[in-house]
């Protein structure tokens, strides 16, 4: 798991949050999301409710959290000089090396799931990203195609993540930007972010 190396350095409130997301990836081993307990998690790694709900508003929660300090770090990179494509890799290296949490994690698709989350990250991301690099707000085309990239962006890792498609994070990343519509690729070039 991404905090194993730097567990010193982490406060006392975020251990907390990873050892409940370990946790949360044992259940995942054996229960479908949608049965796993808070009960069941707090039982197993010994906290109380009290504690989870300290922490995290419900199971989902719990799930966008952590997978938001993955994408956290591929988003990282975008903002160090990197390409579309080198986040894209990285992003898929970091849910391919926890492919079961993600997998039962991505399977539901109902009220504050992954898969919607995942959506909106991404799209506030680029929105934000474009913004930063011209000093204005994507216009509306630019918009729909942003959000047209991303929903498709999303079915087609979710298809990779439970096993759909077989392919090399590289792979999917070079079919994502190979899909990107053409009007975003040109705005995408121009802002220096796509090969």
């Amino acid at each position: 798991m991404a905090e194993a190396g730097n567990e010193r350095n982490l406060k006392k409130g975020e251990k907390t949050k990873y050892r409940l997301a370990r946790t949360m990836k044992e259940c995942m081993q054996s229960t479908s999301v949608e049965n796993i307990t808070v009960k069941q998690i707090t039982e197993k790694c010994g906290l109380t409710r009290q504690t989870f709900y300290r922490n995290f508003l419900d199971k989902y929660d719990l799930i966008n959290w952590y997978f938001d300090k993955l994408l956290a770090k591929s988003f990282e990179h975008m903002g160090q000089g990197k390409t579309v494509y080198d986040a894209l890799v990285k992003k898929f290296t970091y849910i391919q090396e926890e492919q079961t949490f993600f997998a039962a994690a991505f399977r539901y698709d109902e009220q504050n799931s992954l898969r919607q989350h995942d959506f909106e990250l991404i799209l506030d991301f680029y929105k934000k990203l474009i913004c930063e690099k011209t000093g204005k707000v994507p216009d509306e085309n630019l918009r729909f195609l942003l959000e047209m990239y991303c929903h498709s962006s999303i079915y087609m890792t979710v298809r990779w993540v439970t096993g759909e498609l077989t392919c090399t994070p590289e792979g999917l990343a070079d079919t994502l930007v190979d899909g990107m519509p053409g009007k975003l690729a040109e705005a995408f070039t121009v802002l220096g972010i796509l090969n």
